[in-house]
């Protein structure tokens, strides 16, 4: 069976992986240290979460590639700091080369730190919030295959959180925007079954200390 009906591909170290990484280097090591191991980094949940917005309608690894330029841009991410942009940086902005120049998204990114700001004094903590809505095992499925992964681009517990962030005040929250970051912070585990991260991120599931 093939990448095709598996969702699964050996690399060229003979390790077997899920499928998306194609086997580039960059993609591949984002896919082994990174996507799925549980995150409570407020600071990497805010440029998550920012980014996935910047992806609609592009290649995540489009963004993975520009993700330096993006936190030189964005004052690495530190949503105190990006609260306070004006329309100055929002031109200077829409001038660099280096990230993708969306109005919409840019103005979408400072707004987003300024409801973050907000979301932290409520709830004490970007971590808190999003770990909150962690799924319970009977919200998951018994296996994580293609098939389950094609079918479910959004989940119930991602449109809850995509609700209550608009809610709130966010935008470029859509379900399958926050699914997506739910899968790269390991708030869930969507390393397919046969991939040889899913046993290890599993295992740092279990050690992460949830926060409240």
């Amino acid at each position: 069976m093939d990448e095709i009906q598996t969702g699964l591909i050996i690399g060229e170290d003979g390790v077997t992986r899920c499928f998306w990484h194609g086997n580039l280097p960059d993609y591949q090591h984002y896919h082994d240290h990174e996507w799925g191991r549980p995150v409570g980094d407020d600071r990497r949940l805010f440029e998550k979460i920012c980014l996935e917005g910047f992806q609609s309608g592009l290649s995540w690894l489009t963004i993975l590639r520009k993700r330096e330029a993006f936190r030189e841009a964005f004052a690495n991410f530190e949503f105190e700091r990006v609260a306070e942009f004006g329309d100055a940086d929002v031109e200077r902005l829409l001038g660099n080369a280096g990230i993708v120049r969306h109005r919409g998204k840019i103005v979408s990114t400072i707004n987003n730190a300024k409801r973050a700001r907000e979301l932290v004094t409520e709830k004490g903590s970007l971590a808190a919030y999003f770990w909150s809505f962690e799924p319970g095992q009977d919200e998951r499925p018994e296996v994580v295959d293609l098939a389950h992964l094609r079918a479910n681009p959004t989940t119930a517990v991602s449109t809850r959180i995509s609700k209550d962030l608009k809610k709130r005040g966010w935008t470029f929250v859509g379900p399958t925007t926050v699914y997506a970051f739910m899968q790269a912070m390991g708030l869930v585990n969507d390393h397919i079954e046969g991939c040889a991260c899913r046993v290890t991120v599993e295992k740092e599931r279990a050690a992460f200390k949830r926060p409240i």
